[in-house]
């Protein structure tokens, strides 16, 4: 049989103002079409299909109109929450989509009460186990194992032996004679940020070694970081990465889905397929005539402007007349001057919260671990995009 992984399409992201909309339209009716062509048996769509909880109208219409277009042509869509998603809004829509042929998974559950995804391969009769593990932050991590697992885990033990004991109880419905497939939201130790990354649920006590995946998954479905990569385990455990550039940061990454081919009895072969629907994200270097001299040689990519020279009065304004795909200007260090650079950004790093709640302790001579924990709590409770169950 064979699938399709995808993940992290962020239906609704603007880019420093500029609307998407249109151009991810574009990028997923490609999608769509390359599992028609290809003539897949299931999608499987591994988190943050939404840029945000919530997404507006049009961004809910284009995602909604993608889905029922891949089940028209018979084919298996599942899809779960990542942490930009609202989990608790995908659950609510579940049974509607279910009559659609679109399986929605908001939440974590176990498998006895749907955690697994069983099914037929349309191509081939072959049974398919899809075990789904919605995005889970650290506190929810919790009480998912205690409901799934039932483990008494009360705020205690690492994040990584919570999935652990989520994944043991899901993969436990696994069968030999079907292909077993892991689809999940999160960070795998070792993983290459792909640069847009929502920093705050991606550090270090959300990460999970590859050894949580057991050797009897034929494929691990990942989402959440933005870069395609496999993760050296046991069995294949892929990111498909983003299908576009999300953000400057992510300018360099290649994007593609995976195309996977399977049986009960062979491995699982992989093929990337370019995904190139995607506006161009480009960063370019040099003073205010070198970076205007030919402005059709941009095409249309969308632009990062470092400029190489002194900023001068109404210098943004021509910048952005000259260049109308120009998003961002910044002014290289070397020629930043106090008072001269007003509207224009000046190239630093942007900090975390965490770092700067971490920079703000320090100058005020706090050390507290305890502190360092409530603020992460409540910071996760304000960027954590799921309602509390």
């Amino acid at each position: 049989m064979k699938f399709l992984h995808t993940s992290d399409w962020h239906v609704g992201k603007t880019l420093k103002g500029r609307n998407r909309l249109e151009e991810q339209a574009r990028i997923l009716r490609e999608i769509t079409q390359i599992a028609i062509d290809n003539d897949v048996d299931v999608v499987l769509i591994a988190g943050d299909i939404y840029e945000n909880a919530s997404p507006t109208a049009d961004a809910q219409r284009l995602v909604v109109r993608t889905l029922l277009r891949l089940a028209k042509h018979g084919i298996e869509v599942i899809l779960i929450a990542g942490n930009h998603d609202h989990a608790a809004t995908f659950e609510a829509y579940r049974p509607l989509m279910d009559i659609a042929g679109i399986h929605v998974y908001g939440q974590a559950r176990p498998a006895a009460k749907g955690g697994v995804h069983t099914f037929h391969a349309r191509s081939t009769g072959e049974p398919v186990n899809v075990a789904v593990l919605p995005f889970l932050s650290q506190r929810y991590a919790v009480r998912a194992a205690e409901i799934i697992a039932n483990t008494p885990s009360q705020n205690v033990g690492a994040y990584d032996q919570l999935v652990r004991d989520v994944l043991a109880n899901l993969t436990g419905a696994f069968t030999s004679d079907a292909v077993n497939i892991i689809m999940a939201h999160l960070t795998c130790t070792g993983g290459t940020f792909g640069g847009g990354e929502r920093p705050a649920q991606s550090i270090m006590e959300y990460h999970v070694p590859a050894a949580v995946f057991p050797v009897e998954a034929h494929y691990v479905a990942l989402g959440h970081l933005h870069r395609r990569q496999q993760i050296p385990a046991a069995c294949p455990v892929h990111y498909s990465g983003s299908p576009y550039a999300i953000d400057f940061g992510e300018q360099n990454n290649t994007n593609v889905v995976c195309l996977v081919e399977a049986t009960p009895n062979t491995p699982a072969q992989i093929t990337d397929i370019p995904v190139t629907a995607g506006r161009r994200l480009r960063t370019v270097e040099g003073t205010v005539a070198q970076l205007t001299s030919d402005p059709a040689g941009y095409g249309e990519d969308y632009l990062r402007l470092v400029v190489t020279q002194p900023a001068y009065a109404g210098m943004r304004d021509d910048l952005y007349e000259a260049l109308p795909n120009a998003l961002q200007i910044l002014i290289h260090p070397d020629h930043a001057s106090t008072g001269a650079t007003a509207g224009i950004s000046v190239d630093q790093p942007i900090k975390t919260p965490v770092q700067l709640f971490a920079d703000y302790c320090h100058s005020v001579g706090v050390s507290d671990d305890r502190v360092t924990a409530l603020f992460n709590q409540l910071h996760d409770d304000l960027t954590r995009s799921t309602a509390r169950p």
